[in-house]
């Protein structure tokens, strides 16, 4: 196998191409050890040692120090290691190693993601946040179930009226501007316009 490219992606980091294709990337110091050079071929052991030592040993120690100080999704978690440049055998054992051990669990994820939003979200937003963040459908309705069995839940309405309280917002004594900015604010929330103007007891949205 040929080095065809090396191409510095940083002051310590270089990434490594073979036969025209991206194979994945190394430190310099690495590439003195193993005498690599572009235009050279790398000789198997090296290749070896590298592919099913060094990266996989790597990847899964950036995936648990990922994890210590926050959760990820699977999809979060793959996306982090594949902006290091790992390739996508070496990622996918990395996520299986810390999946062994339920360090990534998207179920999990997306229950403390409910259970830390619904005072501040509208379920729409919600999914679609979790949706973005690579929960899957049957994930969602499952973490929906799995949250409403634990006694969670929302009313839109109260919400919705938490948020304005929060803002110090009074529909009777807002300027016009204030209120579509309210009204925006809240859309984005993922808040429906018959929800909002419901919680505002006005139709003046529309004048």
């Amino acid at each position: 196998m040929k080095v065809t490219q090396m191409t510095e992606v940083s002051k310590s980091r270089v990434r490594v191409s073979t036969d025209e294709e991206y194979a994945f990337v190394l430190y310099k110091s690495e590439l003195r050890r193993f005498h690599i050079c572009e235009g050279e071929e790398i000789e198997e052991t090296v290749l070896c040692a590298i592919t099913e030592e060094i990266l996989p040993k790597r990847a899964k120690l950036r995936a648990m120090n990922l994890l210590k100080n926050r959760d990820y999704t699977v999809k979060q978690l793959h996306d982090k290691l594949k902006s290091g440049g790992y390739p996508e055998q070496i990622i996918a054992e990395a996520l299986g190693y810390v999946e062994s051990f339920r360090y990534t669990d998207d179920l999990r994820y997306a229950v403390n993601f409910m259970r830390n939003h619904a005072q501040d979200r509208s379920r729409r937003r919600i999914e679609q946040d979790l949706l973005g963040r690579g929960i899957g459908r049957e994930v969602l309705e499952s973490a929906w179930d799995e949250w409403e069995k634990e006694g969670g839940g929302q009313n839109e309405q109260a919400v919705i009226q938490s948020l304005l309280k929060k803002k110090g917002f009074d529909f009777e004594t807002a300027e016009p501007k204030a209120r579509q900015r309210i009204y925006g604010f809240l859309m984005r929330k993922g808040f429906s316009g018959e929800e909002v103007r419901k919680a505002l007891h006005s139709d003046m949205w529309y004048e």
